[in-house]
């Protein structure tokens, strides 16, 4: 790829400008106020079980689910206040349904073969990304002209987790129209990280991957067109899967990806604990999960390797941390020792450009020619039809309902369509990519990756450095299944991670790999405990 003049000049002075607005932000942190309290660790038992168990134990009368129910309860109304990740709550109605649930049982009319066999959820609580519908809650997916709308039905994951037993507790905070990978908006404000309230949570599924960290839920549904689910699970420590394209229905989104970005949309698992992660998957995809084999034993030694620790230097990414690196490099070595694999290292050229790759197959238009519903479009909402430029001046002055990265995404795209003779290159190049990875892969090979570029970073960083969530991106446009698994905690307390990639419709592998690291690297991490 051959970058011009322009474009290089442009890359030196955002960095440059970038440079001097992060010490500044920093200096300014390192003076603010921090009147917010940390995050107590969970110690109630009930809380501490992943949502098979807590199913298992409701079914054999071991607990009531009832009491399950108001641990959770308890557990968010303790925590909310700090990290603001639940936006609006249906407790009342949990604890009814749960009451439902013990009766069902109490009564003894299904055995427990049964009941697992057809309810494998009954009676768990889950939480709901905000962008996706859960019948009686809010459906704004944080856009201020939508504050007044209400789901007045489940969206199909929903519907299916229902279904399966499972009872909701509320929606959870995202991005202003889910393109954000820090969760804060206009409508509910800004999510803090449980390990450290300085800290995002990732986005759009923020409020997912915070609230379930946090221990004030068991699991969650994510959607992820560029790292929505893989970046909330990274930032938080727990784990989040990017099903393979298609394979679980995303009906009852807002906004819902049309035209090629509908083939880059993924709606999956967010959990604490790796066991969840298929039942999930399974619920959440209904009959498409005859797509692929999740129940296919998985031998680690047979499995093939292959590491990769950045992408090779884009001039618009940061530099992978070096504990990322070093996560990764005992990731590897784990590997070869415990199970006598070889990892192979490799770099592919291509990853390093991930970001604009990315970019073109979101402005790309359709086979017959006709363009997908533009991001500018979904923040009138119906409405008048935003002027980028006006709107940062609006913004500037304190009169705009949108974020800056709304603004600038919309600017972004909008630059992107313009660009149209670079654009087929780098569609030709996706193609070539996708190539690459299914003969690199197979139907035995899995990708170690970076999660994210950077360790959680501060509050309003990623403004800074807004590209750099192409270290996710770049998966869904190439349709590959992706676990984000995490690898322990940082030197400061923060979570690590590791992207695990393989080929289409291969998911078994990632999740089964997922598995085994659970017990090596620890998991989930309990935030505040010593």
């Amino acid at each position: 790829m051959v970058w011009s003049v322009l474009e290089r000049s442009l890359v030196l002075l955002l960095r440059g400008a970038s440079r001097l607005l992060l010490a500044l932000l920093s200096l300014a942190q390192s003076f603010g106020p921090r009147n917010v309290r940390p995050v107590p660790p969970a110690v109630r038992p009930l809380l501490l079980l992943s949502g098979v168990e807590l199913a298992r134990r409701i079914r054999q009368k071991q607990i009531k689910c009832v009491d399950v129910i108001q641990e959770y309860i308890s557990r968010i109304r303790d925590v909310n206040p700090i990290i603001n990740a639940v936006v609006a709550e249906r407790f009342a109605a949990a604890l009814k349904e749960a009451k439902e649930v013990d009766n069902r049982i109490a009564e003894g009319g299904e055995d427990v073969k049964s009941l697992e066999e057809s309810v494998p959820y009954l009676g768990v609580p889950f939480t709901v990304k905000e962008a996706i519908a859960l019948e009686g809650s809010p459906n704004s997916s944080g856009l201020v002209s939508r504050k007044n709308v209400i789901a007045l039905t489940d969206a199909d994951v929903v519907t299916n987790l229902r279904k399966a037993g499972a009872i909701p507790l509320g929606v959870t905070n995202c991005s202003e129209l889910c393109m954000w990978y820090e969760s804060s908006n206009n409508l509910y404000g800004t999510t803090r990280n449980p390990y450290n309230v300085d800290r995002i949570v990732g986005g759009s599924s923020g409020g997912e991957g915070c609230i379930i960290a946090a221990a004030g839920s068991v699991m969650g549904v994510g959607s992820d067109i560029g790292g929505s689910i893989r970046m909330p699970a990274f930032f938080n420590g727990i784990y989040g899967h990017k099903p393979t394209t298609g394979l679980v229905p995303n009906g009852g989104q807002f906004p819902n990806a049309t035209g090629r970005k509908a083939e880059f949309l993924c709606t999956g698992p967010m959990c604490r604990y790796v066991e969840d992660l298929i039942p999930m998957l399974k619920v959440m995809a209904g009959p498409n999960i005859s797509k692929v084999k999740l129940d296919e034993e998985v031998f680690i030694k047979k499995v093939k390797f292959y590491s990769m620790e950045h992408d090779g230097g884009s001039p618009f990414v940061s530099k992978v941390d070096s504990e990322l690196i070093r996560a990764q490099r005992k990731l590897t070595e784990y590997l070869e020792v415990q199970f006598g694999v070889q990892v192979q290292q490799v770099q592919i050229h291509k990853m390093k450009y991930a970001f604009q790759i990315w970019s073109a197959m979101m402005v790309s238009p359709e086979t017959d020619g006709k363009e997908s519903r533009s991001f500018k479009e979904l923040m009138a909402d119906h409405g008048k039809e935003i002027r980028p430029l006006w709107e940062l001046v609006k913004k500037i002055l304190g009169l705009s309902p949108h974020t800056i990265p709304a603004i600038g995404l919309v600017i972004t795209e909008d630059l992107a369509k313009a660009n149209h003779q670079s654009n087929v290159k780098l569609m030709n190049m996706s193609r070539n990519l996708q190539n690459e990875f299914s003969n690199l892969l197979g139907d035995d090979g899995v990708f170690l990756y970076p999660s994210h570029p950077k360790i959680a970073p501060r509050h309003h960083h990623p403004k800074l450095m807004p590209f750099n969530f192409a270290y996710t991106a770049i998966f869904n446009v190439l349709g590959l299944p992706v676990t984000q698994c995490p690898l322990g905690l940082s030197k400061d307390g923060l979570p690590l991670g590791i992207q695990l990639v393989a080929n289409h419709h291969n998911d078994h592998l990632c999740l089964r790999v997922a598995q085994h690291l659970e017990c090596a690297f620890g998991g989930w991490r309990n935030p505040g405990a010593p």
